[in-house]
């Protein structure tokens, strides 16, 4: 375990790193599924070559550097450089492509992209419009290229200052509510302790094996499970993407015993054909959020899995609910992780305490202050806005029950979340409207067809006077223009859209409808 616990000053990975490196230099820190490892000891030494390499092309610790790949060993020495360098690593979707891509990228203005050499037409589409973007360095070119990753190799590892805790290690781009998506800014204490609290909470050690098939770019799969081994001195074993159906041979193969599920990953788990082997298996604990009562019950019964353990959190404000492995609450998200959060269920117009049980807004505040957003980028307004009266704003409706377990209610704002990502309705709609023959349209959520599977995205479109629109068209223009995790499945076709007096769409209304005898299911109507 890192002997930097318990002094905040010391909450920066890379000096986790680096200290693991000399502890336990030979054990496997992480592998992928296809047999490729890495030691702490190789780690942290390539680490800091690619800081060097960096260096070398004149990133400092002021700049800031994109990374589009997926999960890889290459993924994790191109992060954990940056942040041996002290650079601030841009984290984006893989699946982000035209405006939803360009947006982050002009947004953070990396000097510098680390990119997957299949994912160069997304760039190629938004280059010109990027004058911040000095130098591409792609992952799986020739060792021989100008712009290969690979030249890490080949450079002197880096060994300049560790960043400090308040430095800001990460932005990672959290849907936005009316607008576009905001850069989060995330210190390194702040990312430090996504991975302690699943420590402290999950009673993890450096006898777990976590398998990781969330994605690196967002924070459960980098932070709470890939930090949580490093701080740990545990192993772990990623895959590239999540597959249900190889999801328990991969957990048998590796030998895990500590997982992550989040969303629908479940449902999709859970759907498989059940097998006598289904018990076979590791595993000690399963995080699962949201901790669906009939899906932690399938865990428990079908595949033996001990302790199902549900949470709530955000990249704004960390995890600050964790439940219990010894007092299981299904459907709950658990009770505060106390050493490091408040968290109050207040009224979101008032910010005032509501009575216990009575449903309000999920309010938190540190008690750490580096170990928290800094702000959201570029955005000083929203910054204060979303902190008003002291209190961080969620924007998700909760109650608190007597014994402070809290159950999540719904969303207060106007936010989609489908397959594990938080969506803009603002950026669905705004792409949408350029299709030809659409008037208005509004994007809002409607329940998943699947028991436990979050939310399914919904159109309501009005089309202009004499427009031939088609469920085909807006399948086409959804493949063509938004990532997979963005296309809408249901759309219905409105001769005008409801709304207030002050010509604000109601999506309320819309929602409360949601799939009716007019409605088109996209996934049925128009097959690729």
């Amino acid at each position: 375990m890192f002997s930097g616990i318990d002094d905040p000053r010391q909450w920066v990975l890379p000096k986790v790193l680096e200290e693991q490196s000399e502890r336990c230099p030979d054990r496997i820190a992480v592998r992928t599924v296809d047999g490729e490892t890495l030691t702490y000891r190789e780690l942290a030494t390539q680490a800091a070559q690619v800081a060097g390499l960096l260096a070398s092309l004149g990133v400092e610790a002021t700049s800031r550097v994109a990374i589009l790949a997926s999960n890889s060993l290459d993924f994790v020495r191109a992060w954990a450089g940056v942040q041996r360098l002290g650079a601030t690593a841009v984290l984006l979707n893989t699946e982000l492509m035209g405006d939803f891509l360009l947006h982050p990228l002009q947004d953070s203005a990396p000097s510098l992209l680390v990119i997957e050499a299949r994912l160069l037409p997304q760039l190629e589409a938004v280059h010109k419009r990027l004058p911040s973007l000095q130098r591409v360095l792609t992952i799986g070119g020739k060792r021989t290229d100008r712009d290969a990753f690979d030249a890490w190799a080949d450079v002197a590892p880096y060994d300049g200052p560790f960043p400090a805790a308040t430095d800001t290690a990460s932005i990672m781009y959290t849907s936005g509510t009316t607008g576009a998506p905001k850069g989060v800014l995330m210190p390194h204490a702040h990312c430090f302790l996504f991975g302690l609290g699943v420590i402290e909470n999950l009673a993890v050690t450096e006898a777990d094996h976590y398998y990781i098939c969330l994605p690196l770019f967002h924070a459960n799969g980098l932070l709470m499970q890939l930090g949580a081994v490093l701080i740990s001195g545990a192993g772990a074993t990623i895959k590239d993407r999540f597959s249900a159906s190889a999801w328990l041979g991969d957990i048998r193969a590796s030998g895990a015993t500590v997982t992550h599920s989040l969303g629908a990953i479940s449902a999709f788990v859970l759907a498989q054909p059940e097998s006598a082997s289904d018990g076979d298996h590791r595993l000690r604990l399963i995080f699962s959020a949201p901790n669906h009562p009939d899906h932690e019950r399938v865990w428990r019964k079908r595949f033996g899995i001990p302790a199902v353990v549900g949470g709530y959190g955000m990249t704004e404000c960390n995890i600050p609910l964790y439940g219990d492995p010894n007092d299981p609450r299904p459907g709950t998200c658990g009770r505060v992780y106390g050493r490091c959060f408040e968290v109050e269920i207040r009224h979101p117009d008032t910010d005032l305490p509501v009575p216990c049980g009575d449903v309000g807004e999920i309010m938190v505040r540190p008690k750490m202050g580096p170990a928290f957003m800094a702000g959201y980028n570029g955005l000083p307004a929203k910054t204060v806005e979303a902190w008003r009266n002291l209190w961080f704003h969620t924007g998700d409706a909760g109650r608190m029950d007597p014994d402070g377990y809290v159950t999540f209610i719904d969303r207060i704002k106007d936010c989609i979340r489908r397959r594990g990502e938080n969506i803009s309705a603002a950026d669905i709609e705004a792409s949408m409207a350029r299709l030809p023959g659409v008037a208005e349209v509004a994007a809002f959520a409607v329940p998943s067809d699947v028991r436990g599977g979050e939310d399914e995205i919904m159109l309501a479109i009005v089309p202009e006077s004499g427009a031939d629109l088609t469920p085909d068209l807006i399948v086409s223009h959804a493949r063509a223009h938004m990532p997979r995790f963005a296309q809408p499945r249901y759309v219905e076709f409105m001769a005008g859209l409801p709304k207030t007096g002050t010509e604000k769409v109601r999506k309320a209304e819309l929602r409360s409808v949601g799939v009716g005898p007019g409605t088109i299911d996209l996934a049925l109507s128009a097959r690729p």
